[in-house]
């Protein structure tokens, strides 16, 4: 846990650890409420709500569907990259 302090602006630092793990950046723009007890901040959405086509709709991917240890085999590449 780190101690932050508010400015004479009424602004807060969030530590450098806290805005790596979320990826955070300049300009991120932040929820915030008072639950009563708590102050809660949470970051705004960067991207609007999907929204799911009808289940009829037609599938536009062609081949035939991975098996779920070639997915997870994606994932690990992906995420390996990532590291």
């Amino acid at each position: 846990m780190e101690t932050v302090r508010l400015g004479n602006q009424g602004q807060l630092v969030l530590p450098e650890a806290i805005r790596s793990v979320y990826q955070w950046v300049e300009g991120t723009k932040f929820f915030i409420w008072d639950t009563g007890s708590e102050i809660v901040i949470k970051p705004v959405s960067p991207f609007p709500v999907s929204q799911l086509e009808p289940p009829d709709t037609p599938s536009v991917y062609q081949r035939a569907p991975l098996t779920l240890e070639e997915m997870e085999k994606a994932i690990d590449i992906e995420a390996g990259k990532r590291k």
